[in-house]
């Protein structure tokens, strides 16, 4: 099993930045995604990385405004996310897949789940 940790989440005015954090300890696995699940809404997915190359992939409306990062070093992956905006709220969490690549967290092929952090985006 991993254990996922997030940090980072806050309340912030639209058109500001945050950075999430996810420290990852335990077995090893293949890549690591962000999702995030607003009130009343079903989880989806945010950005993915692999966890030994350079793909990443992310969902359409994150696109120039989010960017997925790692430190194999300290086994943590980063989410930047500027320009925030009030639709951004939501609770996010990441996730790993053991064997999978990014693409298989798009479509939420999650082996294991952090218990998140909120973001809050005021108008």
């Amino acid at each position: 099993q991993v254990q996922l940790v997030e940090s980072g989440g806050g309340l912030v005015q639209a058109g500001d930045s945050l950075r999430l954090s996810c420290a990852a300890s335990g077995r090893t696995f293949s890549s690591l995604g962000w999702f995030r699940q607003a009130p009343g809404k079903d989880r989806e997915f945010v950005a993915a990385i692999g966890w030994s190359d350079v793909i990443t992939r992310y969902a359409d409306s994150v696109k120039g405004r989010f960017t997925i990062s790692r430190d194999n070093a300290k086994n943590t992956v980063y989410l930047q996310m500027n320009t925030l905006k009030p639709e951004d709220t939501a609770r996010y969490s990441c996730g790993v897949s053991y064997w999978g690549n990014p693409q298989a967290l798009e479509l939420l092929n999650v082996d294991d789940w952090g218990q998140g952090t909120q973001v809050t985006v005021f108008p």
